[in-house]
């Protein structure tokens, strides 16, 4: 039997649900993606269901395989942490609830490990030895691990405790807005401390960005000053999206 040629990856985020055709062999998009906004109300069924919509919206890809990520703890398919979305989602075996919605196997894994797992195929990870560490700036702060190029999945690193804080709460893309600040004062007043704080632990050999924030990285990124080179991601916010078509397709879903 053939290998698929396309996937379908679907990325669940705090502020929209976003699904596309992925090319497995290029990394590119081969629709343009379809984005519905995350209800407020986002229980799992609520979300199961928008899931369903993108699945049926690209019937192209029916026959290819098909990630969806999850902005939270993701272990066999059961969901265990949930900060930015429906605390009804604890405990959730979402790949039986989404494999019910979409009508077919469904690869559920966190969303920052799903990003990583795009750019260290075609992005700004790939061939890099050691450490990696990605993080996603957004509704909060995702992260994920790479040593040589392989996942440690799971990682929480966007809820270190900083000074009392959760660092999310301080360091995001949306507490940037929550509390009015510019790109100079988040990179010099939250960003830098994070990262500082992150490099000490894990002493990665690069550090990259990803999140819908890394469109306007050259906004911010050239202002930190710690010893780790730092760099946007190549895929930006696509990455979630494509890592999920992918992870589905090197673990295909039973």
């Amino acid at each position: 039997m053939s290998q698929p040629t396309t996937g379908l990856g679907i990325d669940i985020g705090g502020s929209g649900i976003k699904g596309a055709p992925v090319d497995l062999t290029s990394g590119e998009f081969t629709a343009e993606r379809l984005k519905i906004p995350t209800p407020e109300l986002s229980a799992p069924h609520e979300v199961a269901d928008i899931v369903g919509r993108i699945v049926a919206h690209f019937p192209e890809a029916a026959d290819g395989p098909l990630g969806v990520t999850f902005p939270g703890i993701v272990q066999n398919g059961v969901v265990r942490t949930a900060a930015n979305l429906d605390s009804g989602w604890i405990d959730t075996d979402a790949r039986a609830l989404f494999t019910e919605a979409a009508g077919r196997p469904v690869r559920v894994l966190n969303d920052a490990d799903a990003a990583a797992v795009a750019e260290v195929r075609f992005g700004a990870a790939r061939g890099v030895s050691g450490v990696v560490l990605l993080t996603t700036l957004g509704t909060g702060i995702g992260s994920a691990l790479l040593v040589d190029g392989h996942l440690v999945p799971n990682t929480e690193f966007g809820h270190l405790e900083i000074h009392g804080h959760d660092a999310e709460t301080r360091a995001s893309s949306a507490a940037r807005k929550r509390d009015g600040l510019t790109y100079e004062e988040w990179a010099h007043h939250r960003l830098q401390h994070y990262y500082r704080v992150v490099e000490d632990l894990l002493w990665p050999d690069l550090i990259v960005v990803g999140g819908g924030v890394s469109r306007k990285s050259d906004r911010f990124l050239p202002l930190l000053d710690i010893r780790t080179p730092i760099v946007p991601a190549a895929l930006l916010n696509t990455a979630g999206i494509v890592g999920a078509a992918l992870a589905a397709a090197d673990h295909p879903p039973s």
